[in-house]
């Protein structure tokens, strides 16, 4: 039996998130670390007037991800794999040994702002639940215009999926949603067309800096946002994450393959339990934790447990 850790990504933010964090010195050392590097205190990014800006959120992300992973890690609990969905894939290669904290919070900043300043207003996600994937990109294909695009984004599960690009056009595809038999069809909390052809250019722009930061090779294995392969090597990680805001996350078949490879207990980074929640309907042989959720003791005394039994 194996272990997985999983890092969330945008739209699992809250409001006051870093203030929530567990009390530890792990944690401490992170957010001290990461209000060096910003040169501001990471405890103004998480207010509900920061959390309107998309860097501010990757952010926040990033961070209180990668405490929670470094704190469970002082504990003495270390995966069998990792994955991350969507910017958590940046914590993930953190956690994988692939990438430095300092530099992924550096190109993640430049993510967050390469993406604000690529669709400032009038784009965003939706997500559809209740429709399989091939029944969604039907709609899609059916009522896609240019100047209005909407594209597939995240597959999360075989009936959950989200929809990236104009705001306008999503609505539109939502509403088709519902009259198609769809459970709920919502706007996300999400300002930018992520996970979509749409931010090619960013993807280019990254991927230029990602190849002037030093990758290591990972001591966990990684699994891709994109492709659903468990990445072994540098390179393969770093193509993953310059190129994942242009591609569709393959969450569901990224942690299958998790599943398939003997993990039976996946611990969700914080914040929230938005994976918690995927992985526990996928795959109900297994246990599905959230830090968050069921709480860092909770968490450590099941984990350690788990390391006991197999």
């Amino acid at each position: 039996m194996k272990l997985a850790f999983l890092f969330p990504g945008q739209g699992s933010q809250k409001k006051g998130m870093l203030h929530y964090l567990p009390k530890h010195p792990v944690v401490d050392e992170v957010t001290q670390q990461a209000s060096t590097l910003l040169n501001k205190s990471v405890y103004d990014l998480d207010s509900k007037e920061a959390l309107t800006s998309t860097l501010s959120v990757q952010l926040s992300l990033l961070v209180s991800s990668v405490a929670v992973s470094k704190l469970l890690e002082s504990e003495g609990i270390t995966p069998n794999f990792v994955a991350g969905h969507s910017v958590g894939a940046f914590s993930a290669a953190v956690a994988a040994k692939a990438i430095d904290f300092p530099d992924a919070l550096k190109l993640v900043k430049l993510r967050g702002e390469l993406m604000e300043k690529a669709y400032p207003a009038s784009y965003g996600m939706g997500v559809i639940t209740g429709l399989s994937g091939k029944e969604i990109k039907k709609i899609i294909d059916s009522y896609f215009t240019k100047e209005v695009p909407v594209y597939m984004a995240n597959l999360n599960s075989p009936c959950q999926t989200t929809i990236s690009g104009s705001i306008i056009g999503i609505k539109k595809i939502l509403h088709f949603a519902k009259e198609h038999g769809a459970k709920r069809a919502d706007i996300l909390n999400v300002k930018v067309p992520s996970h979509s052809p749409l931010l090619q250019s960013v993807s280019t722009t990254l991927y230029e800096a990602l190849r002037q930061v030093h990758f290591h090779p990972p001591v966990i294995p990684y699994s891709c946002n994109r492709t659903a392969r468990l990445l072994r090597s540098a390179g393969d990680i770093r193509d993953d994450l310059a190129f994942s805001p242009s591609y569709p996350v393959m969450w569901h078949d990224a942690t299958s393959l998790l599943y398939e490879h003997g993990t039976r207990l996946f611990i969700e980074m914080n914040p929230g339990n938005v994976l918690t929640k995927l992985a526990r309907k996928a795959f109900p042989q297994a246990r599905a934790v959230s830090v968050e959720e069921d709480g860092l003791e909770n968490t450590t005394v099941l984990a350690q447990r788990f390391f006991e039994q197999r």
